[in-house]
């Protein structure tokens, strides 16, 4: 029995230093909890704030897509109705100039 009352007495400072090391461990874990928490919403709000540019982005670029096809698609139809009108002009000047020449 005595050698088990020396043995509790020899292992109390260990086990005061492993309660102790309990102890700073959890408030370690806690402080990295906190701090990884706060670093996480950062992080989490800044891919929100990105994400919504990139839509915004996205969507503009969309909007001036349509408005450059539809300016495309207006400049390639007054085109062919000045071909139109060309085509029958030179086939006018023709005529007219054979007909002078036949007089």
């Amino acid at each position: 029995m005595a050698a088990s009352i020396d043995l509790q007495e020899t292992l109390k400072p260990f086990h005061q230093r492993a309660s102790e090391a309990e102890e700073r461990l959890a408030r370690l874990e806690a402080a990295v909890a906190t701090t990884k928490d706060s670093g996480n919403k950062e992080l989490a709000n800044k891919v929100a704030e990105l994400q919504k540019l990139l839509n915004d982005a996205q969507s503009e670029q969309r909007t001036e897509r349509e408005k450059v096809l539809k300016e495309m698609q207006r400049v390639t139809e007054e085109n062919a109705k000045l071909r139109y009108r060309i085509t029958h002009l030179a086939r006018a000047l023709e005529k007219a100039d054979s007909d002078s020449a036949l007089k």
